[in-house]
């Protein structure tokens, strides 16, 4: 670490330093109260969405007991073709988005399935699609939780050691210049009386 100099110029410096970095973390905490505040939405969100597909699950299970009839499988009639994810940046964190999908139901014979195959067919779709969302939430929970942990860091960076270590180098500074200016009045003064003395004693001997 090098060692800090005690003049105008580095009192100068320091000065700058400390301006800049209370001016940069007004910024930082309102970065930080941003992603908090994102973070529980997300974590409503999350919320909402596993209730919701709990509920819808049991609604089918209950609407359709005929899904455990293994004579009339299901399995492999909704299958996911595709799916397009889209990007929010906050505060510069990119958070992913669910912008929609791609179901692909295979092609049955209504004639040759019973009649409750179609809002089965229907209530899979909604499930596959509501479990995608479900985990897009929880992508975005963990992001946030990692950009507010890296925030605060940067935050207890100003708050604990950079701000701090300015202003005390800036009392230590101006300490020392105050040492410095007072040492040069009295040398000034010593100076002067012993001009005026030299000159006395010049006086005289010119007498």
């Amino acid at each position: 670490m090098a060692k800090l100099a005690l003049n105008k110029s580095s009192l100068a410096r320091e000065s700058a330093h400390l301006s800049e970095y209370k001016r940069f973390l007004p910024s930082l905490e309102l970065k930080r109260l941003q992603i908090m505040a994102e973070r529980a939405k997300a974590k409503e969100a999350a919320a909402r969405l596993d209730e919701a597909y709990d509920r819808r699950f049991e609604e089918i299970a209950k609407s359709l007991p005929m899904l455990a009839n293994t004579q009339v499988p299901v399995e492999g009639l909704v299958t996911l073709k595709s799916v397009e994810r889209g990007e929010q940046n906050l505060s510069g964190t990119r958070l992913p988005t669910l912008e929609s999908i791609d179901v692909e139901v295979k092609p049955y014979s209504r004639l040759a399935r019973p009649h409750w195959v179609d809002p089965a067919v229907n209530g899979l779709k909604e499930l596959l699609r509501l479990n995608l969302e479900r985990d897009v939430a929880r992508e975005r929970i963990a992001k946030l939780i990692e950009a507010e942990a890296v925030i605060s860091r940067r935050v207890n960076l100003f708050e604990k050691v950079l701000i701090p270590q300015a202003e005390q180098n800036i009392k230590k500074i101006r300490m020392a210049l105050a040492d410095a200016e007072r040492d040069a009045v009295v040398r000034a003064k010593i100076s002067k009386r012993k001009t005026a003395a030299r000159s006395a004693v010049e006086g005289m001997a010119d007498l």
